[in-house]
């Protein structure tokens, strides 16, 4: 497994870390700051899924109209670690 740590922009998440497996599957997600239940909840429910799955489902995602979000900073991060 290998561990990454990305510091999101725009959005109220100062930090997102995780660990893709050998298979590309996400392992371990945790968001500093931000909303906590909500990104608590994106962490159990991609425990195990494919991150470009994951990518692809988050990428465009808008919280209050900044462009971006925390899961679109996430899909962000999760295609530079698979790049």
């Amino acid at each position: 497994m290998k561990d990454y740590i990305y510091q999101p922009h725009g959005v109220c998440a100062q930090q997102i870390s995780y660990s893709l497996d050998d298979e590309g599957k996400i392992h371990d997600l945790k968001f500093v700051g931000g909303c906590n239940g909500n990104l608590k909840a994106i962490g159990k429910l991609l425990e195990g899924a494919d991150a470009r799955w994951a990518a692809q489902i988050l990428r465009g995602n808008d919280c209050k109209g900044k462009g971006t979000s925390c899961a679109d900073q996430l899909a962000r991060s999760l295609e530079e670690a698979l790049a």
